[in-house]
């Protein structure tokens, strides 16, 4: 089983246009609504693979109502933390030839109250779970050590831990040694403070995560593929994808693919690219199901490319 916790969730609006012209009537082709979070689509990918999974998340208004209804109608336990704002919302604008633009709001800011009990019904739901998933942004109300005390918490009470965040909430939660982290390749040049050309600078970074506190390191870089960096050795894997519809939720799609099949090892990393890649030939933040996996696209190897330059450079 696993608990994923999203500080600050939302409603997704995905909608599908031929091209984004500012200034102009623009037209739909395609509409979704989904529960949104990083650690929301987790759990949602952990679902569509099978797997019990429970959404740790603060709830309020309509939109946090209508949230909870989504992920119920998906088969995912939800543990609400009732709060006394409303649950954002977010815009997706996704382009026909792979171009997305997102609006995200900024989201209710918390009490003192609302987020000890966020901390408190983690530790509730913690007994039994194989991992738990901590992702995402901080909501107003939360300073940037909440995800490490979270860790600390969890740790003491015997659980694995996979992170998910950027910046000072990144940075300050490597001291309590989180079990995974997941960067991608803009939050992995973040940490370090210096932008990543290539494969290998993007090893470096990772490795330096590792010695700041992150026992594995999972790192998404893209259309370039993924790194997993542990004290057993580093791997690279890449998957072909013929067409990308939508990465919205894509690196979420990986990190759950990592988790269910043990969140260790090279087949670990085949599971999280193998999703990843499926995720990107879905519509909106559609997870993948099992049928939608090609693991014959993937390959991983202990031979990193290091040389090989990133198509999408991280500042």
């Amino acid at each position: 089983m696993i608990v994923t916790v999203t500080p600050n969730p939302s409603l997704d609006r995905t909608y599908e246009v031929p091209a984004l012209d500012r200034g102009e009537v623009v037209r739909a082709t395609g509409e979704r609504v989904d529960p949104g979070g990083k650690g929301v689509n987790v759990s949602r990918a952990v679902a569509a693979a099978g797997r019990r999974t429970v959404a740790v998340l603060p709830l309020g208004g309509a939109p946090g109502a209508l949230v909870a209804d989504l992920l119920d109608a998906q088969g995912i336990e939800v543990a609400p933390v009732p709060i006394a704002g409303a649950t954002r919302s977010n815009i997706a604008l996704a382009e026909a030839d792979g171009v997305l633009t997102k609006i995200n709001a900024p989201g209710p800011e918390l009490s003192a109250t609302e987020r000890e009990l966020l901390l408190d019904t983690v530790r509730s739901q913690s007994p039994g779970a194989d991992w738990i998933a901590c992702c995402g942004s901080l909501p107003r109300g939360l300073a940037p050590s909440w995800y490490a005390e979270l860790v600390a918490r969890a740790h003491a009470a015997g659980a694995r831990i996979a992170l998910d965040t950027s910046g000072p909430a990144l940075l300050q939660a490597l001291r309590e040694r989180p079990d995974v982290v997941k960067p991608n390749a803009e939050e992995l040049a973040g940490a370090v403070g210096r932008p990543l050309a290539t494969v290998g600078d993007a090893v470096k970074a990772a490795e330096e995560l590792r010695e700041l506190g992150a026992r594995t390191v999972l790192a998404s870089l893209g259309a370039d593929g993924q790194l997993l960096v542990t004290g057993e050795g580093t791997w690279f894997g890449a998957a072909r994808v013929d067409a990308v519809r939508s990465n919205v939720g894509a690196g979420d799609a990986s990190l759950a693919g990592f988790l269910v099949v043990g969140g260790a090892g090279p087949g670990a990393l085949a599971s999280a690219v193998a999703h990843g890649a499926a995720a990107v030939r879905l519509p909106g933040s559609v997870m993948p199901t099992p049928d939608d996996l090609e693991p014959s696209a993937v390959a991983v190897t202990a031979e990193v490319p290091a040389d090989r330059p990133l198509r999408e450079p991280a500042p």
